[in-house]
């Protein structure tokens, strides 16, 4: 503790008396007056720099001034002193980084209630630079001058740390692109000309020689070998280095989801003028078990539970056993999937399924086999377009209800279909789009086996629209068309016609509730769909949102969509934007109900409804 009987030391740098703080207050009369007088609370000001600092320079000034630090607590004269010292110190820094070198900065204390601490600035002129020497360059060839000019620098502009230290990132990054794998700069050296108010830079480069990609290395390991790698990679061999495309590669390898860690970087190639690419990879734990629970009104309660190993067969080849339990589905199935399948992000894809349907307007039991091959997106590597190309053969025993009698009737398919798809994606967000546009096409030639063969074709286009309207608001819209060709409805396997309603369709309705009904007041299908949807999304505070939406829909037994005989639906949602996506729950209301319509509907899933 301080003798409360010596004298503070003088401060010639505050420039004005500690001032008497007066008697101690009650609660503390314990102590002395002379102690208490020495500590006070205290404001603090910064002038001087409202013209040169931008917001970069007050948030590194602020986090790290002690003067601000402290501001809140008691402090004595030499607390003050010292902090005052510490951000004289912390701006002559800053000022430098910025340019300013000729920077004057006085303290001084206020003698008022509370104290007032200012800092004043005097920047001085702004020193610039005189030359740009990257001494080496030259050896890049052509490439030098453009590689020179991509930096962002050049003579004239201000001598700033942060430009200096972004134009060496850049040219570490751009010559890594331009073919120079071994590239080496030196980092800048900077000279102060105080008599002129000008600077010299220098950074030193040596290229090391372009190179051409050379072949894929990797150690023995039990995931996938070098050629598996290269079909990943962006990269060819043959083609000219560039350093982004490793990056790329070593990414793309932590997507599989069989790697938990990757090392990607380059060696000096075999062959002359090539530079090899070293991989290592550390394997993820390679099985997992998952699980999605959701609820529907007219569709009840629905879970799904998996367990997939994803290397069972490598390279990438994965095994998923996958269950459904529901109000109205029961299924299951094996399926195997070969991911990067001769080429990046394609799928191979065969499954073996069993399903039982209850659904409004039938009943069916179901056995396929399916498989497809698809270019497909992904959160990480998301793509304008997506295609899908498969085959299926099925046996489905179904009941549905004749049209003329309302009798039920069972009877048995036979189908065999090649499907195929292709999707346009120009909305910036997979899971939460704010603006874009995306457009997809499905269709499906199928045959039917029993009794007497015959074809037909089921089609669906799909288009929806997202727009921005300030920082809180999205406008999304959507619409849905499809048509059965080539066959009359009823020789059509109930579970393959259209439907409409529910919370992927038209909310405020049942699942599948829509179109032409039986005279058991039924859902029967369509050969043709039509739907649409509008909402605004709002976001409220911190992860939740409000979503009110409108949608309209029909299903016709007309072969081409109509715009009669319209259901409208209405309501609003709630949004909690989770970190693997948005949790909606949405209440709707039919507005022209059918007979049998609930008068409200709930649904509750993962993900924008579109």
């Amino acid at each position: 503790m301080l003798d409360p009987n010596s004298p503070l030391a003088p401060m010639p740098e505050l420039g004005v008396p500690w001032p008497d703080l007066g008697p101690a207050p009650a609660e503390v009369a314990d102590q002395s007056r002379t102690e208490l007088g020495e500590l006070s609370r205290y404001e603090f000001r910064l002038e001087g720099v409202d013209a040169i600092a931008d917001a970069l320079f007050l948030q590194r000034f602020n986090e790290l001034s002690a003067l601000k630090t402290h501001q809140k607590e008691p402090s004595n004269a030499a607390q003050i002193d010292r902090r005052a010292r510490e951000d004289i110190v912390l701006l002559q820094t800053l000022l430098r980084g910025a340019g300013y070198y000729d920077a004057r900065i006085d303290s001084s204390v206020a003698n008022t209630a509370p104290l007032t601490v200012t800092l004043s600035v005097e920047p001085g002129k702004r020193y610039l630079l005189d030359t740009v020497d990257l001494p080496g360059l030259a050896a890049a060839g052509a490439k030098a001058r453009g590689l020179g000019e991509g930096i962002g620098l050049a003579p004239g502009d201000p001598a700033d740390a942060d430009r200096i230290a972004a134009a060496e990132a850049a040219l570490r990054a751009k010559i890594g692109q331009q073919g120079f794998p071994f590239a080496t700069i030196t980092p800048p050296a900077l000279v102060i000309d105080h008599a002129t108010g000008r600077a010299r830079l220098t950074m030193p480069v040596d290229p090391g020689g372009e190179r051409r990609f050379g072949q894929v290395i990797i150690p023995p390991n039990k995931l996938f070998g070098a050629s598996h790698v290269a079909k990943i990679a962006r990269f060819r061999t043959g083609q000219l280095y560039d350093s982004k495309l490793l990056e790329d590669l070593r990414r793309a390898l932590i997507q599989t989801g069989i790697v938990s860690s990757a090392e990607v970087k380059p060696v000096e190639g075999k062959s002359p003028g090539t530079v090899d690419i070293a991989v290592d990879v550390k394997p993820a734990p390679p099985r997992t078990i998952g699980g999605e629970l959701g609820y529907g009104t007219g569709e009840g309660i629905r879970a799904e539970v998996d367990w997939t190993h994803r290397n069972l067969f490598p390279p990438e080849g994965g095994l998923t056993l996958r269950a459904v339990g529901g109000e109205q589905e029961q299924s299951g199935s094996v399926i195997f999937r070969r991911n990067n399948f001769e080429g990046r992000d394609r799928v191979l894809t065969a499954q073996l399924s069993a399903a039982n349907l209850n659904r409004p307007g039938f009943q069916a039991t179901t056995f396929s086999l399916t498989g497809s091959l698809e270019r497909q997106t992904n959160i990480f590597f998301q793509k304008a377009w997506t295609w899908s190309v498969g085959a299926e053969l099925a046996a489905s025993d179904e009941r549905d209800t004749a049209l003329r009698t309302g009798l039920s009737q069972r009877r048995t398919f036979f189908i065999a279909a090649m499907p195929f798809s292709l999707v346009y994606d120009g909305s910036d967000d997979l899971l939460n789009p704010t603006r874009g546009v995306r457009l997809g096409a499905r269709a499906s030639p199928e045959l039917s086996l029993q009794g007497d063969v015959f074809g037909y074709a089921r089609t669906q286009i799909d288009a929806s629209a997202y727009r921005a309207v300030g920082e809180r608001v999205v406008l999304a819209a959507r619409l849905r068309l499809g048509t059965i060709i080539g066959a009359p409805r009823d020789a059509i396997a109930p579970s393959r016609r259209f439907y409409a309603g529910g919370g992927a369709s038209v909310r405020g309705y049942s699942f599948q509730a829509i179109g032409p009904r039986d005279l058991n007041n039924l859902p029967i299908g369509g050969r043709s769909l039509t739907e649409f949807s509008l909402e605004g999304r709002v976001k409220l505070f911190g992860p939740f949102g409000l979503v009110p939406f409108f949608d309209a829909g029909t299903v016709s037994t007309a072969e081409l969509p109509v715009f009669s005989n319209l259901r409208f639906g209405a309501g609003l949602g709630v949004r909690y934007y989770s970190n693997f996506g948005p949790i909606r729950i949405d209440v709707g209301a039919p507005i022209n109900p059918q007979r049998g319509d609930p008068p409200v509907a709930v649904y509750v899933s993962l993900g924008q409804a579109f």
